[in-house]
């Protein structure tokens, strides 16, 4: 399996839903970077489940960096954190190498590894792999925003619910929350609507909107490694993204070339542009402005209605309910983690261009 991502600054994820141990090495990291345990903790519990929206599996998710890391700053040698699994009820999985669950790894996965894959709580290809993610993004997010680099994400919409456009100015405050909306009244709907979805036995999905503001002009390597390749990369290995866009993204495909373009300018002193609708990025690089992105989140796969599926076993058709413990909807908890992939991919992307002491 290919669990790493990055080319100067590379992370790499290993463990299971239900094994010991989940983590992650963070390698190519310049030596000197303060290391702030209390704001990599602050990340994963921005991930962690809550109230009647998110799963009853609660970890502590209580971190610990073993390598890497002297007198609490980075040394320059690979940095290895692990978090243990603590709260886990593998019973509730026994079968679905079987009769695998729609719209889950369960049956990819058994024709990938023949049988010998952890099916415990999914195993590898579980949200729960998303932790020690959120961990290695949370040192490279520190580092960047003592660059001046700032990333927020927010649940833009959720089945029908929609939040106001994000800017600037909401970074800070989306930092702080753990239902990351901006606007009270559509933070209430949505809500309602994940617990309307749970009482149901069924979930929800949504679209999670980010801006990343303070990123230089002339990051990117076009063509395979372009910003937006880059970015999209990470972002469609987080469990869940079904799509990505850029800017004003397929809206785009339906306007006028004189209403898509970004006319440039001068503010306070500097080259700009007007409109933002291409995200930040011109020909694969960035122009200055902030970067945007918006991801779709499909509805949570593992629901409690009955549904269709095979077993593998007599290859007949079967009816399947999934019982244990699952998320309505995971987008609130994947705020956390597409904020993490974005600050792993942009600072790997500036130190390509800069040289990894550019961060210290």
């Amino acid at each position: 399996m290919k669990n790493t991502y990055g080319q100067s600054i590379s992370v790499t994820l290993f463990g299971e839903s239900h094994g010991a141990m989940i983590g992650a090495v963070i390698d190519g990291i310049a030596p000197g970077i303060k290391i702030d345990i209390e704001y990599i903790q602050n990340c994963l519990d921005l991930r962690r489940p809550f109230g009647k929206i998110s799963t009853s599996r609660c970890e502590a998710d209580e971190l610990e960096i073993v390598s890497g890391v002297f007198n609490g700053y980075t040394t320059g040698t690979p940095i290895t954190v692990l978090i243990p699994n603590t709260n886990v009820k593998s019973a509730d999985y026994k079968g679905f190498t079987v009769t695998p669950r729609p719209s889950h790894a369960d049956y990819t996965a058994e024709c990938k590894y023949h049988g010998f894959q952890d099916y415990r709580g999914g195993g590898h290809f579980s949200g729960r792999i998303t932790a020690p993610l959120v961990a290695a993004g949370a040192v490279l997010r520190s580092a960047l925003l003592a660059k001046g680099i700032k990333i927020g994400t927010h649940i833009s919409a959720l089945h029908g619910v929609c939040d106001r456009a994000i800017c600037a100015e909401d970074i800070d405050l989306l930092s702080t929350k753990r239902f990351p909306v901006i606007d009270g009244e559509a933070e209430a709907k949505m809500m309602a609507e994940i617990e309307r979805a749970a009482e149901c036995g069924d979930s929800v999905g949504g679209v999670l909107e980010t801006m990343i503001t303070g990123v230089p002009a002339g990051v990117g390597e076009p063509f395979f490694d372009s910003v937006e390749s880059a970015l999209s990369h990470i972002l469609f290995s987080v469990p869940g993204i079904k799509g990505v866009e850029f800017g004003a993204g397929f809206a785009l495909a339906s306007m006028y070339g004189s209403e898509a373009n970004d006319e440039l300018c001068i503010s306070d002193g500097k080259v700009a542009t007007r409109t933002n609708r291409n995200g930040g990025i011109n020909g694969g690089i960035t122009n200055g402005m902030p970067i945007t992105f918006r991801c779709a989140v499909k509805p949570t796969p593992s629901i409690f209605k009955e549904q269709g599926t095979v077993n593998l076993d007599t290859m007949t058709e079967e009816r399947l309910t999934i019982n244990g413990r699952h998320d309505p909807a995971i987008i609130h908890r994947a705020r956390a983690v597409v904020d993490a992939a974005a600050a792993i991919a942009i600072a790997d992307m500036l130190a390509v261009r800069y040289g990894t002491d550019w961060l210290k």
